[in-house]
């Protein structure tokens, strides 16, 4: 196999593990939720942001990489239309993407605790961040 071959191979891997990751993610977050189980959504949760370091992590620093080395190979301009308008709604997920992971951590540590303290779902979702501020659980629930 060629270096070109080899270079298509991992950038389709790397679009293929971006998408697969991230609607699996969705998946089983949504499932765990659903249970109320705190126990187990701090499990879930917990895997949840394992994976996205190992997985997506890599997959989104080793996609443009292999990308602009396409675009070179093949002689295309970076600024070619189809590659600056791909490049931008890379950017855009990233910029999307980025909080998410925030917001994972912030579940698992919700559902660690009251898992810790024996307490059901509701007072996950009811705690806030400041007096009177929409529920922190609620408001990342959403988000996602």
């Amino acid at each position: 196999m060629q270096w070109v071959d080899f270079l298509r191979w991992a950038h389709v891997l790397g679009a293929t593990l971006l998408f697969g990751t991230g609607l699996g993610i969705a998946f089983f977050m949504y499932l765990a939720h659903r249970t109320g189980d705190p126990g187990l959504i701090a499990h879930v949760a917990g895997t949840v942001v394992i994976a996205d370091a190992m997985f997506t992590a890599t997959a989104v620093v080793l996609q443009p990489i292999t990308g602009f080395t396409l675009a070179r190979y093949a002689g295309w301009p970076l600024t070619e239309g189809w590659i600056l308008l791909s490049l931008l709604l890379y950017v855009l997920a990233g910029i999307f993407w980025l909080p998410v992971l925030w917001i994972q951590r912030e579940l698992r540590n919700l559902a660690r605790s009251a898992a810790r303290a024996g307490d059901p779902l509701p007072k996950i979702i009811n705690v806030s961040f400041v007096s009177g501020s929409p529920a922190v659980g609620q408001r990342l629930l959403r988000c996602c």
